[in-house]
């Protein structure tokens, strides 16, 4: 039997991987559900994956890429007039707007990097990236800080199942931009 051209066959399986780590983790990803996923052969997940850490090093990547092509495609980093504050609430209103699943997915790609630190460079480049976007508008120190808050927020509202509060998080990116905002001073004089 002749073996067939399929160039397309790495991708569907990263896309594929994907799909099983958003329905199942980390823990329901292996060669044999990613390759019923993609419907290849068994031998073409390890041909072209021979780890599942090379696998998810793929999946984490393109889901970094995806995120990153989100950002660089947004108008609010264009506009140096508009306030950071409000463009990055902005921001993470639209990512939560765009449903949770996408996000659970990359946060669970992201911390999985605790685990397994092949996955820590990969996992680095998001923050890496966005905080050099950031950078545009602020300092590096600044960028890091507030790619530390948007982190946080995010993490707060998946893991408590609430809602995303424009009002605060526009608050709390204002006090890091602005310096650190209110500062505690002491009890009042009397």
């Amino acid at each position: 039997m002749a073996r067939r051209y399929d160039p397309e066959r790495r991708e569907r399986i990263i896309e594929a991987a994907i799909r099983v780590v958003g329905e199942r983790g980390i823990a329901g990803l292996s060669h044999r559900s990613v390759a019923a996923e993609a419907d290849v052969p068994l031998g073409s997940t390890t041909y072209h994956f021979a780890s599942l850490d090379e696998l998810l090093v793929a999946a984490l990547r393109r889901c970094n890429d995806n995120f990153a092509q989100t950002v660089r495609e947004s108008a609010y980093f264009a506009d140096p007039a508009a306030g950071l504050a409000d463009e990055l609430t902005r921001l993470l209103g639209e990512w939560f707007a765009g449903g949770r699943g996408p996000m659970e997915l990359e946060y669970e790609l992201y911390l999985a990097a605790l685990r397994r630190p092949a996955l820590r460079a990969v996992a680095a480049e998001w923050a890496d990236g966005l905080g050099e976007l950031v950078a545009r508008r602020t300092d590096p120190a600044t960028a890091r800080a507030l790619v530390a808050l948007l982190d946080g927020i995010s993490l707060q509202v998946l893991l408590t199942g609430g809602d995303f509060d424009a009002a605060y998080t526009r608050e709390m990116l204002a006090r890091i931009v602005d310096g650190g905002g209110t500062r505690d001073t002491g009890p009042p004089a009397v």
